[in-house]
């Protein structure tokens, strides 16, 4: 008898109001728990790929100055700044100069034979043309 007992024990305890809160309070842990969970892997997995896609850029930003490292030190760069910065000249090379225009400096434009006035700005081959006629 004392096995009845017990069974009629379990029972009694499995179907009371004790053992429903007691699990539905557990359920609601086991949830929150996973919920948390979940959240912080979507928030590890987001944080991932905006690390990747950093990584992406910064290749490119790697590739591109390595790019423009190449061209630094090749000798047409070096070249081209000792010519605009330096002054410099290549031997049996000859330089051509314009002056600068003073304000009062008025040109003649030789296909419709009018005046120019200092404002107007004249296109390259306008200032060649200048130089060799005058």
């Amino acid at each position: 008898m004392p096995r009845n007992i017990d069974k009629n024990g379990f029972k009694r305890f499995f179907g009371s109001r004790l053992f429903l809160v007691i699990a539905l309070v557990v359920t609601i842990l086991v949830a929150f728990s996973y919920a948390r969970a979940y959240y912080q892997d979507y928030t590890i997995r987001q944080e991932i790929q905006s690390l990747q896609d950093q990584v992406k850029k910064l290749e490119k930003k790697k590739i591109e100055s390595l790019e423009i490292l190449k061209y630094v030190m090749s000798p047409s760069f070096v070249e081209e700044k000792a010519r605009t910065e330096l002054n410099l000249k290549k031997p049996g090379e000859n330089v051509i100069a314009f002056p600068q225009r003073d304000e009062g400096y008025i040109t003649k434009n030789i296909v419709n034979n009018q005046d120019l006035s200092p404002e107007e700005n004249l296109d390259n081959p306008a200032q060649w043309w200048y130089y060799f006629i005058h």
